[in-house]
């Protein structure tokens, strides 16, 4: 025998194990070990005879996790090997189902019934799917009909503009099936939509036709590349380049959507992309972010265009994205990214280009995005060079206006990539010549100048150093009789002043210079006819004061500041935003608190080291006051107009002020009302790991105190299960844990879609694992988030299965806590009540006679009367189990309780009295006259849902 031949054959006896390996995982309901046998099995053995086995088997592993697109490849791969094979058949006919192609179920399903008519799981699923297609059909004809005359009403230009709307109206709304989008893609959609957006002057119209669209391109890339092709990239710049907000915003979504269907992305904050889909698509991706890059800084744009794009790239180059961070430095995109940042007002040329207020801002954090995903020394190494090489050109430049330029950019530096800026202003010269600017009479060269100290001065270490040489400039600059010049001197003061931080204790200026240099900060603020970029900074220079309690308490009693700060966060200009939400930030002590042992105090004064004093002004009534005025004032819809930054530092921010007013029971119902929930679901999803657990924090104080169905309505009670159950993670705090626990247990008594959801999130695994602390309230909580959560059948099967799932229930019912033990009879009422299985494993317990003494002795009469319901159910359950029960004193004690004449214990009673009743039919004690069998379904009912 060849060397080749024993290879062969050993390849094959071991693709045969790890059939067999996958088979034993996939009996023990280890699907994903399952997948990981199977592949083996399939890389093996290629050749081998069973190698439709293989596939067919990893098949039904992935259906069982629901990946039924991947089940769908391996059944067809099956298929293409051993066609007409029954298993495969109707394993691909499942996965068609389940991907809603119920035409190509169908004609699996009606192959299988042709090559195996006596096959019973085939019969009901082809009864199903027939009246699905025909149904569909019958649908189809009636969309086809709709199609056609809303393109007439929409297309034709003759129409009156409101039926026109009406139409266009009405196509968004059948795009968004599938069907519908099919039709209105074949019947040239495409070009009409092209031709209509040459000359359409509504700008309703001309925004449905974008979403439009954008609804052809969602979820298929058939469409999407057809799309590309007919329309062209140009297209979609050109509709992006506009100033009217909305119409930019839907290009925007339009443009996000186009990649996201690319990609295999969906419009969701924790979507990954689908790397298979990416590759097949790299071609048109790279298309798009290339024409995107250089669109940065065309001169032919409009301000909003360019945020817009920026914006875009920013979402996309984090590496949970498209990981465009590495090409987008290939391309040269950072020399770009920093011209906007250079860009100035004072230097308008034809070839100037346009920019917002924000533009600067949104250049900044992209430039930080990228930053953040450079991973390796090689690529931080790439883009310091390619900084570095900007810097020098700009500086051999011997015109002024190239240094003033290039301070900008080092001034966006320092608030964006802060490692990169710090590295440029520490070189030598640099911060020399930002304060010889600083020093000369240009006020154009004295405020970039200023701005870039106010950035520098970011690190104590700097503001050490800037203190030394910049102070003095900073005073004289303050003198200046130009405000714009003042008031970000004014912030370079206050920021150099204030890196004592929130310690008392600490005065880096004389006694008294905080409250005079708050007190300027205000006048500017409130002014009247003050531009917002003067008002902007003010509102910087409040940001750093605010750490000072006094100042915060003299703040929040000025109620025409707190109104400009609010409506200067209402604007939703991305350059306000660092200034007023620190500012809210420091307000409500939202920030991040260093714990302080006792035991380390002690030993820090006997080395005379520094201990950090809290003021007395920001205990906790003080606290409480200030968000309470907050609130009231309006800072939610403030906050959320914000919200939609790209910088993940500020979504943390503001987070850690929506958290800080939900802490207050009594404001929750205001934060609900002015729209926070959306903004605190996308917050508890993206961004820092910090300001995603205040976000779910939020939400989850929310969900303990008003109804979650008012709270998260319609999708929303879906999408807040997964931060809530975040929470829940071992390095999240009791609180967290404890409040996460309530909102869930909430949530679970709403319906069984959310109840499916939190199963299939993994929820029950880590609500258990606090049925386990030594936690009182963490314990409890955890059992009424069971008790809720056992209305559903997915649950009582988890109980079904071999663990101790029952045990530990059962041993909770003994816990002294009333509470606890009420929440951990009522789930075993309710699964006793379905599940014959569950009565059994009770009787596992080795302490189960314990148990239900207890149960029946129970001082509580509501958790006796649900230790009852669990005997009635298991007398119920069949003679076998109910014979165990008769062997021991439980009947003498049903029969006692049954005569107790305590009114407090009358549902208990009459449940014994029944269990007595049932009891008679296995003939244990005599039969008494108009006996009648009671219904355990109706007991099981009658037990009340545990809400938190």
């Amino acid at each position: 025998m060849t060397n080749k031949s024993k290879t062969n054959i050993e390849n094959e006896e071991e693709a045969v194990t790890y059939k067999n390996d996958g088979n034993a995982a996939f009996k023990a309901e280890n699907w994903e070990e399952a997948v990981k046998w199977y592949s083996k099995a399939i890389s093996v053995g290629e050749k081998h005879k069973e190698l439709p086995v293989f596939y067919k088997n990893r098949a039904a592993a992935y259906l069982k996790l629901e990946k039924y697109e991947a089940a769908l490849e391996d059944c067809t791969e099956s298929l293409r090997i051993a066609p007409k094979d029954p298993k495969a058949l109707f394993r691909r006919a499942q996965a068609y189902e389940a991907l809603k192609k119920f035409e190509e179920a169908y004609k699996d399903a009606t192959d299988l019934f042709k090559e195996d008519p006596t096959n019973k799981s085939v019969q009901p699923m082809l009864q199903r799917l027939h009246q699905i297609v025909q149904e569909r059909v019958a649908q189809n004809a009636k969309t086809s009909t709709k199609v056609n005359q809303m393109m007439e009403l929409a297309f034709d230009m003759g129409n009156p503009v409101d039926k026109r709307r009406s139409g266009a109206n009405n196509l968004l709304v059948l795009a968004k099936e599938e069907v519908g989008a099919d039709m209105i893609f074949k019947a040239g959609g495409i070009l009409k939509i092209a031709s209509v957006t040459k000359i359409e002057k509504d700008p309703e119209i001309y925004c449905n036709m974008i979403r439009l669209v954008g609804a052809l391109c969602e979820g298929s890339v058939d469409r999407t590349k057809v799309v590309l092709r007919e329309l062209g990239v140009p297209w979609f710049l050109h509709v992006l380049d506009h100033k009217h907000e909305e119409r930019v915003t839907t290009a925007q979504y339009c443009l996000q959507t186009i990649i996201n269907s690319l990609s295999g992305m969906e419009n969701k904050p924790e979507s990954k992309p689908k790397k298979e889909l990416c590759q097949q698509n790299q071609k048109e991706i790279d298309t798009l972010l290339t024409c995107l890059v250089y669109t940065i800084t065309d001169r032919t744009i409009s301000g909003s265009a360019r945020d817009a794009i920026m914006e875009l790239l920013t979402r996309n180059v984090h590496y949970t994205a498209l990981e465009w961070a590495e090409r987008l430095v290939e391309i040269r995109g950072l020399q770009r990214l920093l011209e906007v940042c250079s860009e100035l007002e004072e230097y308008k040329y034809e070839s100037a280009m346009d920019i917002t207020s924000s533009s600067r801002t949104i250049a900044s954090v992209c430039l930080a995005r990228i930053y953040e995903n450079m991973y390796y020394d090689e690529a931080r190494k790439r883009f310091g060079e390619q900084i570095d090489e900007y810097i020098k050109d700009k500086l051999l430049d011997p015109d002024m206006e190239s240094k003033v330029r290039v301070t900008v950019a080092i001034t966006s530096l320092l608030s964006g990539p802060l490692d990169v800026g710090n590295q440029i202003i520490a070189r030598d010269g640099i911060l020399q010549m930002i304060l010889a600017m600083a020093t000369t009479d240009d006020e154009l060269q004295q405020r970039v100048a200023c701005e870039c100290i106010v950035a520098a001065a970011s690190k104590k270490d700097k503001a050490k150093a800037l203190c030394a040489q910049g102070v003095d400039i900073l005073k004289n600059l303050y003198k200046c009789k130009n405000d714009n010049i003042r008031v970000r001197a004014l912030v370079g003061l206050c920021k150099l002043g204030s890196y004592g931080g929130q310690d008392a204790a600490i005065r880096p200026f004389a006694d008294g210079a905080t409250s005079k240099l708050a007190e300027a900060c205000r006048r500017f603020l409130i002014k009247p006819g003050k531009d917002r970029d003067i008002r902007r900074w003010a509102a910087d220079g409040l940001a750093y004061l605010t750490l000072d309690a006094e100042v915060k308490e003299k703040l929040i009693e000025d109620k025409a500041a707190i109104h400009a700060l609010i409506d200067l966060a209402r604007s939703g200009d991305q350059s306000c935003l660092y200034g007023v939400v620190t500012t809210f930030v420091n307000l409500v002590n939202a920030y991040e608190k260093q714990e302080i042992v006792p035991e380390m105090i002690e030993l820090a004064k006997f080395a005379k080291h520094h201990i950090p004093e809290e003021h007395e002004l920001d205990d906790s009534d003080f606290i409480n006051k200030r968000i309470t005025i907050l609130a009231n004032e309006g800072i939610t819809g403030a906050l959320c107009a914000l919200a939609k930054t790209e910088s993940h530092n500020s979504q943390e921010l503001i987070a850690r002020v929506l958290n800080a007013v939900c802490s207050l029971q009594e404001l929750r119902g205001k934060v609900v009302q002015d729209g926070g929930v959306k903004a605190l679901l996308r917050l508890a999803l993206e961004g820092t790991e910090k300001g995603k657990r205040h976000a779910s924090q939020a939400l989850a104080r929310i969900g303990i105190t008003i109804n979650p169905e008012v709270a998260f309505v319609g999708q929303r009670s879906l999408d807040v299960i997964r931060p809530l159950l975040n929470l829940l993670a071992q390095d999240c705090t009791a609180l967290e844990n404890f409040e996460a626990l309530m909102a869930l247990t909430n949530l679970a008594a709403m319906n069984e879609s959310v109840r499916q959801r939190i199963v299939k999130e993994q929820g029950m695994s880590k609500v258990e694992i606090y049925l386990m602390e030594d936690h009182l309230y963490l314990t409890r909580a955890a059992a009424q988030c069971i008790c809720n959560l056992v209305m559903s059948d997915e649950v009582v099967k988890m109980f079904e299965k071999p663990n101790d799932r029952v045990k530990f229930l059962a041993l909770l019912c003994e816990e002294e806590d009333e509470d606890t033990a009420k929440a951990s009879a009522g789930a075993l009422a309710m699964l006793t009540s379905v599940s014959k299985i569950c009565c059994a494993k009770i009787l596992e317990v080795s302490t189960w006679l314990q148990v239900l003494h207890t149960l029946i002795a129970n001082p509580s009469p509501e958790v006796q009367h649900r230790g009852v319901v669990v005997i009635l159910n298991m007398i119920n359950a069949g003679e076998d189990i109910a014979q165990k029960l008769f062997e021991t004193d439980i009947m003498e004690l049903l029969s006692g309780l049954s005569q107790l004449p305590d009114d407090t214990r009358s549902k208990a009673r009459e449940i014994a009295q029944q269990c007595l009743t049932a009891a008679e039919r296995y003939n244990i004690i005599e039969k008494s006259e108009n006996a009648e069998v009671p219904n355990v379904f109706e007991e099981a009912a009658r037990i009340e849902e545990i809400e938190g």
